[in-house]
């Protein structure tokens, strides 16, 4: 899967929840969406975290020969 569409996907849910949030009235309901929000939130750190270590190890291939 392209991972540019899944940071797209994950982030678009994001703004979902958060726009629904802004909606809701009662103290439950918002506690709801903080919640899904929040996982929402740890779910596309995580994988940023394993573009950028991949992006990393791709670069260290060793010293650079002169």
């Amino acid at each position: 899967m392209d991972p540019e569409k899944i940071m797209e996907g994950v982030s678009k849910e994001i703004f979902i929840a958060l726009k629904a949030m802004a909606k809701v009235r009662t103290p439950e309901e918002k506690l709801m969406y903080s919640e899904i929000v929040k996982n929402l939130c740890d779910s596309l750190g995580v994988f940023l975290n394993l573009i950028s270590g991949m992006a990393l190890d791709d670069g260290e291939d060793g010293p650079i020969p002169f």
